[in-house]
């Protein structure tokens, strides 16, 4: 079982008492200086548990290698040392996050040893209105550092692949880039996510709300999940139509960030509206993507998708995944219409995607030579990584201390 890693920024004078406190209750402390050195540690490791962070002898280095904690999706906390009197405000400020802690010096090793088990004790809790809870089964130590990044697939029209583009991407994530994947089909009216996969009788987060109202165990939606051949889990929030309206919204995000805790992504495929569930949805998850064909109804509902997201504070969540790339509309033209960047372009897949369905299979496992696996592996590798663009424009907007920062130095 890996040990969960700890980015550790700190003056050499205090890190090694720090690092071997840590390195004796069972982490891995790795110690970086710069922003490039996290970076390389990021890449190395997709999640990091804690990262511990200087706020006092270089605040522009802070302030870069916090932004790089919660860009790309990331929520990494950070445990960052302090001046008392930026303590004192950090207490008073409504804006810094609640995963964060502060310490000021002087401190002790174990101090901060016992701060950082806290964060990792926290990272697994659930809160089921009553107050925060540790989940029903034992914490591994192992699962600590793990928060897998939420992706809504989504679209206000039908029709334009998006139940096809979760299937594949979750596909491509699991089979070719051995990532740990939970696709949960969240279009409780036209939802075809286990029918397609061939995957029968999946007990629904609907069927066992209504057994846990009447006495029965609380399940997590990855205990629920069906695991398909590719070995990705699929799970179901309704088979009913007529249940959605009982589904919350709280609820099923709580479920999405619980089950965030032992995926590396959760792919969320929704029905094609602005029902309140979808838009708790968008705001759980940290990247909305958006497929679209290169026609006008479907242009036309990405547009009011975009001006729907500006409204609701997620705009910056969205990007295009151009489906049936192949069709001869030039791509720049659809990003100025739509006005959000294109991740990924998915040429048409013909007779293969109904092939594929008819076997309960994805492309990825039927013709992983062919080109369209190719779209659909470049853009599992674009969601497993940031463009520089991306991260400069994330540094330039994260806040610390519960306040913004308007341009960082890296």
């Amino acid at each position: 079982m890996s040990r969960p890693v700890i980015a550790l920024s700190l003056p050499a004078d205090e890190r090694a008492a720090v690092h071997a406190e840590l390195s004796a209750a069972g982490f891995e402390p790795m110690a970086v200086s710069s922003v490039e050195e996290l970076e390389g540690l990021l890449s190395r490791h997709r999640d990091i548990a804690v990262a511990i962070l200087d706020g006092v002898e270089d605040l522009d280095t802070c302030l870069s290698l916090y932004a790089m904690l919660h860009e790309n999706g990331r929520h990494i906390p950070a445990l960052t040392i302090v001046t008392p009197k930026a303590m004192d405000r950090i207490a008073l400020s409504p804006g810094a996050s609640v995963d964060d802690e502060y310490a000021t010096r002087p401190y002790s090793p174990e101090a901060i040893r016992w701060q950082v088990e806290a964060m990792c004790i926290r990272s697994q809790t659930v809160d089921d209105g009553s107050g925060p809870v540790l989940q029903g089964h034992q914490i591994e130590i192992g699962a600590w550092e793990r928060r897998g990044e939420i992706v809504a697939i989504f679209n206000p029209k039908g029709g334009v692949g998006k139940t096809t583009i979760a299937t594949n991407l979750a596909a491509a994530l699991q089979v070719l880039k051995g990532q740990q994947v939970l696709l949960v089909d969240a279009d409780t009216v036209t939802g075809h996510v286990t029918t397609s996969l061939g995957v029968d009788q999946v007990r629904t987060a609907m069927d066992s709300w209504i057994d846990e109202a009447d006495g029965g165990p609380r399940e997590p939606l990855t205990d629920l999940a069906a695991t398909h051949a590719s070995g990705m889990r699929i799970a179901a929030l309704t088979s009913n139509p007529m249940q959605t309206e009982l589904l919350d919204p709280k609820r099923v995000t709580d479920a999405l960030a619980q089950a965030r805790r032992g995926c590396d992504f959760v792919i969320v495929d929704l029905h094609p509206s602005y029902s309140p569930l979808n838009q708790a949805i968008f705001e759980a998850a940290s990247r909305i993507l958006v497929p679209v064909t290169p026609d006008v109804p479907a242009i036309r509902a990405a547009v009011q998708l975009r001006d729907v997201a500006a409204e609701l504070g997620v705009r910056d969540k969205l990007a295009l995944v151009i489906n049936r790339a192949n069709s001869g509309v030039s791509v720049a033209d659809m990003e100025r219409t739509v006005g959000m960047p294109a991740m990924a372009l998915i040429r048409s897949g013909g007779l293969h995607f109904v092939r594929a369905a008819n076997e309960g299979k994805t492309i990825i496992e039927l013709y992983p030579k062919e080109k369209i696996s190719e779209d659909f592996l470049a853009l599992a590798e674009r969601l497993m990584g940031t463009p520089l663009a991306a991260r400069e424009e994330n540094r330039s907007k994260l806040s610390l201390f519960g306040r913004q920062r308007q341009a960082v130095r890296t």
